[in-house]
């Protein structure tokens, strides 16, 4: 039943939008400016020249990360938009929906930003010693992404991911599928885009929604991922889909935003099958911002070279901050 619904549901909204919008758009004003500069010190035989981000792209992120931070504010504080800073820091965002209990189902929100015109969908992280236990309990077992919400006739089960996450994102996906399209429909006129963020177990929970997203929604419904901390997700073959269909795109939207020396982004580890897809900023100890092409870049400057093993790790990092945002509701 929930399948049947979940597909009538689908082909139903592609219909109306794909019907309501022309096919072509122009590349998005709403994105984040990119403007890097090469370390040209710093030579890879394996990756092209590491970038660092100047000043403005590092500031741009700013919104985003009161975005993420945001999230692990209950929902009867974000539908109302009155989570206090975080919620400050984008006073013009307007919710739609929210919900989860932070404890079963983590705190996720959706709304509408108009001054960027993104759809914006957060999802709530977990407490930094609860995600790593995560990255080491039972669930780390990868299994087949979810066929109900990730048709098999466009996931194959190579495509696998961490049983835990998808478990989780099981039980919100379609009520935030829902919220998101309505937003869509919402602001039609104005082509918004759908910008998906969160941080630690957050950010997994949003590269899978972005990941159902994009294969769902028309070309023209540009989707966008910020993930903070993010630990791997899925295998190899899930992050060669992330890069083909999210990451490798002329829009350049897909950003995971790893900070100085901590470890949850190097786990679960490359010896149990599971990949980062490419996409890494990677925050220095001198809070230099590093763009790290290609999947786990190995150099010093990005998280994996920088982060052997979890005992060289600092799990304070975890928490950022990322340009002065440190996760957390106020």
């Amino acid at each position: 039943m929930a399948r049947l619904f979940f597909h009538t549901l689908v082909l139903s909204t592609l219909v109306y939008l794909t019907t309501a919008i022309p096919t072509t758009r122009n590349s998005p004003s709403f994105l984040l400016p990119v403007h890097l500069k090469a370390k040209a010190d710093i030579p890879s035989p394996l990756f092209p020249s590491i970038k660092t981000l100047t000043s403005p792209v590092i500031s741009s992120f700013k919104p985003y990360s009161y975005y993420a931070s945001a999230a692990y504010c209950t929902p009867n504080t974000t539908i109302n938009w009155s989570c206090g800073a975080n919620c400050d820091a984008n006073s013009g965002f307007k919710p739609s929906a929210a919900g989860g209990d932070g404890t079963d189902t983590q705190f996720w929100y959706v709304g509408y930003d108009a001054n960027i015109n993104t759809v914006v969908v957060a999802h709530q992280g977990t407490d930094k010693h609860s995600i790593m236990a995560l990255l080491d309990d039972a669930d780390i077992l990868m299994t087949p992404l979810n066929s109900t919400l990730f048709p098999t006739s466009t996931f194959p089960d190579s495509m696998q991911v961490h049983k835990g996450f998808s478990d989780d994102h099981s039980r919100t996906a379609i009520d935030i599928y829902v919220a998101v399209v309505n937003e869509i429909v919402a602001n039609i006129d104005k082509t918004p885009s759908v910008t998906l963020i969160g941080h630690s177990l957050g950010a997994a929970l949003s590269l899978l929604d972005a990941v159902m997203f994009v294969s769902h929604f028309p070309d023209w419904v540009h989707i966008q991922y910020i993930g903070y901390g993010l630990p791997r997700v899925g295998n190899q073959e899930f992050a060669d889909y992330v890069d083909a269909h999210l990451v490798m795109t002329s829009d350049n939207g897909f950003w995971r935003i790893t900070n100085k020396k901590d470890p949850v982004p190097i786990n679960p580890g490359k010896f149990l099958g599971y990949h980062h897809p490419s996409g890494e900023v990677h925050i220095e100890e001198t809070n230099a911002w590093d763009s790290c092409p290609g999947q786990d870049n190995p150099s010093s400057l990005c998280i994996v070279g920088a982060v052997d093993n979890d005992f060289v790790g600092d799990l304070d990092n975890h928490d950022g901050p990322y340009d002065g945002v440190t996760m957390g509701c106020d």
